[in-house]
């Protein structure tokens, strides 16, 4: 396949798209929840977010002979009906997870702080410990704090040390964060893992986030639930019809964002960059592209933080998901059809949002580490050099 010929058709949400892919074809965008095989009729490459649905239907009979998605999850893929059709394929796995990571430890901060809780007294499950959940383990337990794991696919390959069933884990667990892909086959499906039943079982005053798809959890059982369990704080970023949302649930939820826990502005850059190697590859040609060349410099690039300061003011300078909450709010009131326009709406114009790793944090002790162990750049060189010039 000679690349001058290539028409490649893109997910109009994706970031740097022309900087990756104008070299390698001629651009078409189109929004990524109305892709039709009409798009595609032409095509010879197609990339996708998660929105899009990539099957018989939509390809069958057009001339696309690789699939990308800027994802970590491929469930909106039917990945075998590709390998039979012979259509090369690739995903972007871990490519957003320090952005969905840092969307968790961002909303309990931000919870802790309005609540009056210490996060650092509470024990965290988590539930599917891939990309995201491995890396949310690893930031938690750095920071001191105790977490469970359930992973029963993980079980099965490694043996069950370190993981504990569903059931443990909610009857011990303070806050619960769900981290799985939507199974819906096989001997672990996830559809609906959270049900009347399962969520019955959350200890008092429980905190359950879900970052991952919000069909993993039943939404009418769930409404049903927090009606009964006000003690029950709900986080919740996806939500099983999207783009539609109930109102009566997201107004019971102390965070209701739309679907955008993974869209800092690094992790979907990465995701498209990774897909430029993925098609390079394909192609036979040299990926020349480096990620830090495409990644803008951050707004904020330095915080030089007082001894008396605390987590949050760092997190909330970086990542308010407040304000992610308040833009979903205000289309609630709206019918079924425009509000899922609006949700699609604040996807599409989503504000710059940057990962904690792009600020640098001059800060010391127990705030030094603390912040490390969340992610956050600690530069103290500022504070090193006015000592020296102190002493000289």
């Amino acid at each position: 396949m000679k690349t001058a010929e290539l028409t490649i058709v893109a997910d109009e949400n994706m970031p740097a798209l022309d900087s990756l892919f104008g070299g390698l074809g001629r651009l078409v965008r189109r929004p990524g929840r109305e892709l039709c095989r009409d798009d595609l009729v032409a095509a010879d490459i197609l990339l996708v977010r998660s929105v899009t649905q990539v099957n018989e239907a939509l390809l069958a009979d057009t001339p696309v002979r690789f699939v990308g998605t800027a994802t970590i999850g491929t469930d909106h893929v039917d990945l075998p009906w590709l390998e039979r059709q012979g259509i090369g394929f690739s995903s972007a796995p871990g490519s957003n997870a320090d952005s969905v990571v840092e969307y968790v430890l961002s909303s309990l901060l931000h919870l802790a702080g309005e609540r009056g809780f210490d996060l650092f007294d509470k024990v965290v499950g988590i539930v599917g410990v891939g990309n995201v959940g491995g890396r949310l383990q690893q930031r938690l337990q750095t920071m001191g704090i105790e977490v469970l794991l359930c992973d029963p696919p993980r079980v099965d390959q490694e043996g069950e040390a370190g993981f504990v069933d569903l059931a443990t884990l909610l009857q011990q667990a303070d806050i619960v964060s769900l981290h799985t892909p939507l199974v819906r086959s096989g001997p672990w499906p996830s559809w609906h893992l959270f049900n009347a039943e399962t969520l019955a079982l959350l200890k008092p005053d429980a905190i359950l986030l879900n970052t991952g798809r919000g069909s993993v959890i039943d939404n009418r059982a769930l409404l049903a639930f927090k009606r009964q369990r006000p003690d029950v704080t709900l986080v919740l970023d996806v939500w099983e019809h999207e783009p539609e949302v109930d109102p009566q649930l997201a107004a019971l939820c102390a965070v209701a964002t739309p679907h955008i826990a993974g869209y800092a502005l690094d992790g979907k850059i990465r995701g498209s960059w990774m897909l430029y190697r993925a098609l390079c590859e394909y192609l036979g040609r040299p990926a020349t592209i480096k990620l830090e060349k495409i990644l803008p410099a951050a707004e904020v690039e330095f915080l030089a933080l007082s001894l008396d300061a605390d987590l949050l003011t760092p997190v909330r300078l970086v990542y308010d998901p407040f304000r992610d909450d308040r833009a979903l709010r205000a289309t609630l009131s709206l019918s079924p059809e425009q509000q899922g326009k609006a949700f699609d709406q604040l996807r599409r114009m989503y504000p710059e949002r940057r990962e904690f790793a792009t600020l640098r944090v001059s800060a010391s002790g127990v705030l030094e580490r603390q912040l490390d162990a969340l992610g956050f750049t600690i530069d103290n060189s500022l504070g090193q050099l006015q000592q020296t010039t102190g002493n000289a």
